[in-house]
């Protein structure tokens, strides 16, 4: 009950940053220079990470973005590094940082030093068919508005964002994570990151 309040609490408070105005032409500049300045170093200047447990941004959704940068402000997420950074951040900066995200195209994962394990990637993509993740995350895990985008996300980093959905440490901006994970095997949960990881949608068919 608690925790369905507080989601509702921060709901609210980011719906209220969300109907801000969006940033302006002249500042879309300024947001690069600031990514650059201050993200790329762990993110990677193309939004492709190439640090242990630190996210891909490259392809990331906006409203996505803001809400993770919200969450982190306002204390409701954890993480020692972007605590830091996102509590100097204000309104205009959050949509900001986000806007700029929101413009780097997806970058693929780096080809894998061995072939994909054919019936441990079967055993993934049954455990995301069963899940859902297709069904919310999108039929090529791309996402859209509050729903990342996961496909070839770093698998460290994919690893432990599960488990944390599914202890419950890590918040969302909706209880729906924490209700998929719920029924999965932990054991299951690496199977489930080494697929989306890998994951590569079938290009588009040519007219």
């Amino acid at each position: 009950m608690r925790r369905a309040a507080v989601l509702q609490g921060a709901g609210l408070a980011l719906a209220a940053l969300l109907a801000g105005p969006a940033a302006a032409q002249q500042g879309a500049a300024a947001y690069a220079q600031r990514y650059a300045a201050v993200c790329a170093a762990c993110h990677g200047a193309n939004g492709r990470s190439d640090m242990p447990l630190t996210p891909a941004l490259a392809g990331q959704h906006s409203f996505y973005a803001i809400t993770q940068l919200f969450l982190f402000r306002e204390g409701r997420r954890s993480n020692e590094a972007m605590t830091a950074i996102a509590k100097t951040l204000t309104d205009a900066d959050l949509r900001g940082f986000s806007e700029y995200i929101a413009t780097l195209p997806a970058v693929p994962a780096p080809p894998p030093a061995t072939p994909p394990d054919a019936a441990r990637m079967a055993k993934g993509q049954s455990l995301a068919q069963q899940h859902k993740c297709f069904a919310c995350h999108g039929a090529d895990l791309s996402g859209g508005q509050q729903v990342p985008r996961l496909a070839q996300q770093r698998e460290d980093y994919l690893q432990l964002t599960l488990q944390e959905y599914k202890s419950g440490k890590r918040p969302g901006y909706t209880m729906a994570m924490g209700e998929a994970l719920g029924p999965v095997a932990p054991e299951d949960l690496d199977t489930l990151a080494y697929f989306i990881a890998r994951f590569a949608p079938a290009a588009p068919a040519r007219k």
